[in-house]
């Protein structure tokens, strides 16, 4: 199983507009962030976790096969927002879209045209399934097990595939969830910036701490402003087995 890393930057992205920090001034292409979005690959089984705003210039490099299936966290736009991008990919037939209750209530609000009773000629193809916390389902072969985290007070998805668990956007997680998480090896987890607290996103010692916690073996920090530190400077601060992911980043699990 391969996960590629499309986007590990936050909302904004990296650099930030109208920032000159240091690292937004960056040359090194670890620092250059596109908005959070996984590609996870086992055998023929393609499934996208998100597709931001960013989504079109993220899939471009790659060779066009069939999508089966993408993963929604939640209905915020740099999660949702590159969805009608998806367009191509229905030459294939329709494309599986699963999410919870809200999010699947988000889309069908933000781009009804989608779920016309008659669609017009060319619309995304889009077959919505709801899916429920802790109720595992199947895509081609992938068992996915959806865990429910806080977003602040906003209820979201993240999702584990056997000893791999990709969580975003996470503030705080329930106890009843922590065992749907046991024995997971290769964390994906947020770590928003260094200080400066946030009222709905980890920061980096809240993400370090969590991933302690569950005992993995390996982690990889996503979803990061330019806050988080030029990478070679803030990869250095990490305990040896947690990393700082960056965008096309490729992990075998």
């Amino acid at each position: 199983m391969q996960l590629t890393f499309l986007g590990t930057g936050t909302s904004g992205g990296v650099p930030s507009i109208g920032c000159n920090c240091k690292v937004c001034r960056s040359e090194d292409p670890r620092d250059k962030r596109l908005r959070c979005s996984a590609l996870l690959e086992e055998g023929d089984t393609r499934i996208l976790i998100d597709c931001g705003p960013d989504f079109r210039q993220q899939i471009l490099p790659w060779d066009f096969r069939k999508m089966d299936g993408i993963l929604l966290t939640h209905i915020h736009y740099d999660h949702v927002a590159g969805i009608d991008d998806i367009r191509p990919f229905c030459v294939f037939g329709a494309v599986p879209v699963y999410a919870d209750e809200k999010t699947a209530q988000g889309l069908r609000h933000t781009m009804p045209y989608c779920f016309a009773e008659h669609p017009y000629p060319g619309v995304p193809l889009l077959e919505l399934h709801v899916v429920e916390p802790n109720v595992p389902f199947v895509i081609g072969g992938i068992e996915v097990m959806p865990i429910q985290v806080m977003h602040g007070k906003l209820p979201i998805l993240g999702f584990r595939f056997g000893k791999l668990a990709y969580i975003t956007d996470m503030k705080t997680i329930a106890p009843d969830q922590l065992p749907y998480l046991k024995g997971v090896e290769t964390l994906v987890v947020n770590a928003l910036r260094l200080t400066k607290e946030h009222h709905s996103h980890q920061l980096l010692d809240d993400a370090v701490a969590f991933a302690q916690q569950l005992g993995a073996k390996t982690t990889y920090l996503i979803h990061v402003t330019h806050d988080i530190g030029l990478h070679r400077e803030t990869e250095k601060m990490l305990p040896g087995n947690i990393h700082l992911a960056y965008d096309n980043l490729k992990i075998t699990i």
